[in-house]
Protein backbone atom coordinates (compact mmCIF):
# COMPACT_ATOMS: atom_id res chain seq x y z
CA UNK A 1 0.00 0.00 0.00
CA UNK A 2 2.19 2.89 1.08
CA UNK A 3 5.09 1.19 -1.05
CA UNK A 4 3.12 1.51 -4.33
CA UNK A 5 2.23 4.73 -3.52
CA UNK A 6 6.04 5.68 -2.48
CA UNK A 7 7.21 5.03 -5.93
CA UNK A 8 4.07 6.17 -7.64
CA UNK A 9 5.23 10.00 -5.97
CA UNK A 10 9.19 9.14 -6.55
CA UNK A 11 8.30 9.23 -10.04
CA UNK A 12 5.66 12.10 -9.68
CA UNK A 13 8.15 14.05 -7.42
CA UNK A 14 10.90 14.00 -10.99
CA UNK A 15 8.82 16.53 -12.48
CA UNK A 16 8.14 20.06 -11.98
CA UNK A 17 6.27 20.81 -8.81
CA UNK A 18 2.34 22.09 -8.89
CA UNK A 19 3.86 24.81 -7.20
CA UNK A 20 2.26 28.52 -6.25
CA UNK A 21 -0.53 27.12 -8.50
CA UNK A 22 -1.94 24.75 -6.45
CA UNK A 23 -1.10 27.02 -3.45
CA UNK A 24 -3.25 29.68 -5.24
CA UNK A 25 -6.06 27.47 -4.71
CA UNK A 26 -6.12 27.94 -0.86
CA UNK A 27 -5.51 31.12 -1.00
CA UNK A 28 -7.87 34.16 -0.54
CA UNK A 29 -7.77 36.93 -2.66
CA UNK A 30 -5.45 38.88 -0.76
CA UNK A 31 -2.60 36.41 -0.50
CA UNK A 32 -2.78 35.84 -4.22
CA UNK A 33 -1.64 39.32 -4.62
CA UNK A 34 1.08 38.52 -2.78
CA UNK A 35 2.43 35.77 -5.32
CA UNK A 36 2.52 38.53 -8.11
CA UNK A 37 5.00 40.58 -5.68
CA UNK A 38 6.57 37.60 -3.39
CA UNK A 39 9.24 40.03 -1.68
CA UNK A 40 10.53 38.08 1.02
CA UNK A 41 11.97 40.51 3.73
CA UNK A 42 15.83 39.85 4.84
CA UNK A 43 15.02 38.95 8.23
CA UNK A 44 12.21 36.17 7.73
CA UNK A 45 13.04 33.39 10.34
CA UNK A 46 13.48 30.07 8.38
CA UNK A 47 11.48 27.23 9.17
CA UNK A 48 10.63 23.95 7.71
CA UNK A 49 7.41 21.20 8.12
CA UNK A 50 7.21 17.97 7.10
CA UNK A 51 3.71 15.85 5.43
CA UNK A 52 4.72 12.65 6.90
CA UNK A 53 3.03 9.35 4.98
CA UNK A 54 2.50 6.24 7.35
CA UNK A 55 0.25 3.34 7.43
CA UNK A 56 -2.70 3.11 10.68
CA UNK A 57 -5.04 0.81 10.10
CA UNK A 58 -4.48 -0.46 7.01
CA UNK A 59 -4.73 2.79 5.28
CA UNK A 60 -2.41 5.46 4.43
CA UNK A 61 -3.02 8.59 7.08
CA UNK A 62 -0.95 11.88 7.64
CA UNK A 63 -0.78 13.50 10.68
CA UNK A 64 -1.35 17.65 11.46
CA UNK A 65 -0.99 19.17 14.82
CA UNK A 66 -3.24 22.06 16.77
CA UNK A 67 -0.89 23.76 18.10
CA UNK A 68 -1.40 25.14 21.98
CA UNK A 69 -2.94 28.43 22.55
CA UNK A 70 0.17 30.60 23.86
CA UNK A 71 -1.23 33.75 22.40
CA UNK A 72 1.30 33.72 19.59
CA UNK A 73 0.55 34.15 15.84
CA UNK A 74 -0.58 31.21 15.09
CA UNK A 75 -1.81 30.00 18.61
CA UNK A 76 -4.35 27.38 18.20
CA UNK A 77 -4.52 26.79 14.95
CA UNK A 78 -4.27 23.58 12.75
CA UNK A 79 -0.58 23.08 11.34
CA UNK A 80 2.14 20.42 9.59
CA UNK A 81 4.63 19.40 12.48
CA UNK A 82 8.11 21.12 12.26
CA UNK A 83 9.64 24.76 13.30
CA UNK A 84 12.54 27.03 13.38
CA UNK A 85 15.76 26.07 11.61
CA UNK A 86 18.72 25.75 14.08
CA UNK A 87 22.48 26.35 13.36
CA UNK A 88 23.27 22.87 14.69
CA UNK A 89 20.84 21.56 11.90
CA UNK A 90 22.53 19.94 8.78
CA UNK A 91 19.80 21.07 6.11
CA UNK A 92 16.40 22.06 6.27
CA UNK A 93 15.48 18.76 5.97
CA UNK A 94 16.93 17.51 9.37
CA UNK A 95 14.87 20.65 11.12
CA UNK A 96 11.85 19.07 10.02
CA UNK A 97 12.21 15.66 11.03
CA UNK A 98 13.85 17.00 14.70
CA UNK A 99 10.99 19.06 14.89
CA UNK A 100 8.79 16.31 13.81
CA UNK A 101 10.47 14.25 16.82
CA UNK A 102 10.05 16.77 19.80
CA UNK A 103 6.67 17.52 18.70
CA UNK A 104 4.91 14.14 18.10
CA UNK A 105 7.74 11.83 18.81
CA UNK A 106 8.38 10.32 15.56
CA UNK A 107 11.54 8.55 15.40
CA UNK A 108 13.34 10.82 12.43
CA UNK A 109 15.62 7.77 12.40
CA UNK A 110 12.73 6.09 11.02
CA UNK A 111 11.69 9.14 8.27
CA UNK A 112 12.46 8.76 4.71
CA UNK A 113 12.34 12.41 2.66
CA UNK A 114 11.54 12.40 -1.05
CA UNK A 115 11.61 15.60 -1.82
CA UNK A 116 11.14 18.95 -0.60
CA UNK A 117 7.92 20.88 -1.97
CA UNK A 118 7.71 24.55 -2.79
CA UNK A 119 8.31 27.18 -0.15
CA UNK A 120 5.83 29.40 1.29
CA UNK A 121 6.34 33.02 3.09
CA UNK A 122 3.96 33.62 6.50
CA UNK A 123 3.30 37.73 6.25
CA UNK A 124 1.61 37.29 9.75
CA UNK A 125 4.56 35.69 11.47
CA UNK A 126 7.20 36.44 9.22
CA UNK A 127 8.11 32.94 8.87
CA UNK A 128 10.09 31.72 5.36
CA UNK A 129 8.90 27.81 5.54
CA UNK A 130 9.91 25.04 3.66
CA UNK A 131 7.83 21.91 3.23
CA UNK A 132 8.98 18.38 2.64
CA UNK A 133 7.17 15.72 1.81
CA UNK A 134 8.54 12.16 3.51
CA UNK A 135 7.61 8.51 4.64
CA UNK A 136 8.27 6.24 7.76
CA UNK A 137 7.37 2.38 7.35
CA UNK A 138 6.72 2.06 10.88
CA UNK A 139 3.17 3.17 12.27
CA UNK A 140 4.39 6.12 15.04
CA UNK A 141 3.55 5.59 18.18
CA UNK A 142 2.59 9.38 18.61
CA UNK A 143 4.01 11.36 21.95
CA UNK A 144 3.09 14.67 22.28
CA UNK A 145 4.80 18.03 23.08
CA UNK A 146 2.35 19.40 25.76
CA UNK A 147 3.94 23.23 25.77
CA UNK A 148 3.47 23.05 21.97
CA UNK A 149 1.02 20.86 20.98
CA UNK A 150 -2.68 20.80 21.92
CA UNK A 151 -3.68 17.52 20.15
CA UNK A 152 -3.12 15.15 17.10
CA UNK A 153 -5.00 15.18 14.30
CA UNK A 154 -4.62 11.63 12.02
CA UNK A 155 -5.89 12.53 8.58
CA UNK A 156 -6.89 9.53 6.29
CA UNK A 157 -5.24 9.64 2.44
CA UNK A 158 -8.61 8.69 1.16
CA UNK A 159 -10.40 11.48 3.40
CA UNK A 160 -8.35 13.97 2.04
CA UNK A 161 -8.68 13.34 -1.32
CA UNK A 162 -12.35 13.62 -1.18
CA UNK A 163 -13.40 16.63 -2.75
CA UNK A 164 -16.24 17.65 -0.05
CA UNK A 165 -13.81 18.44 2.15
CA UNK A 166 -13.15 21.99 0.60
CA UNK A 167 -15.30 24.94 1.35
CA UNK A 168 -15.17 28.40 1.89
CA UNK A 169 -15.81 30.27 5.08
CA UNK A 170 -15.51 33.63 6.56
CA UNK A 171 -12.27 34.74 8.51
CA UNK A 172 -10.50 38.06 9.63
CA UNK A 173 -7.28 37.89 8.75
CA UNK A 174 -4.21 40.49 9.15
CA UNK A 175 -4.68 41.42 5.62
CA UNK A 176 -8.59 42.10 5.51
CA UNK A 177 -11.65 41.62 8.18
CA UNK A 178 -14.76 39.51 7.29
CA UNK A 179 -12.83 38.20 3.77
CA UNK A 180 -13.83 34.50 2.56
CA UNK A 181 -10.90 32.26 2.98
CA UNK A 182 -11.19 28.58 1.18
CA UNK A 183 -10.94 25.93 3.81
CA UNK A 184 -10.23 22.02 4.24
CA UNK A 185 -12.59 20.56 6.69
CA UNK A 186 -10.47 17.53 8.04
CA UNK A 187 -11.37 15.25 10.74
CA UNK A 188 -13.93 18.05 11.38
CA UNK A 189 -11.34 21.07 12.11
CA UNK A 190 -11.14 24.16 9.73
CA UNK A 191 -7.41 24.01 7.82
CA UNK A 192 -6.71 27.38 6.11
CA UNK A 193 -3.79 29.82 5.21
CA UNK A 194 -0.68 28.78 4.48
CA UNK A 195 -1.16 25.19 5.68
CA UNK A 196 -3.83 24.62 3.63
CA UNK A 197 -1.76 25.89 0.63
CA UNK A 198 1.23 23.48 1.47
CA UNK A 199 -1.27 20.82 1.74
CA UNK A 200 -3.12 21.58 -1.60
CA UNK A 201 0.37 21.17 -3.44
CA UNK A 202 0.45 17.23 -2.03
CA UNK A 203 -3.40 17.11 -3.17
CA UNK A 204 -2.88 18.49 -6.49
CA UNK A 205 0.20 15.65 -7.11
CA UNK A 206 -1.98 12.99 -5.39
CA UNK A 207 -4.90 13.94 -7.72
CA UNK A 208 -3.06 12.57 -10.65
CA UNK A 209 -2.11 9.11 -8.73
CA UNK A 210 -4.72 8.35 -7.01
Amino acid sequence: MLLELRLQLERRLAQPLPGNAAHALMAHEERRKFFREQVIPEDAKISSVLFLLYVQDDAVHFPLIIRSSDGTVHSGQVGLPGGRYEEQDKALSTTAMRETEEEIGVNQNKVTVLKKLTEVYIPPSNFFVQPFLGYTNKTPNFILQEDEVEDLIEVPLRHFMDDSIKSFQNFSTSYAKNIEVPVFNLNNHRVWGATAMMLSEVREMLKQLL
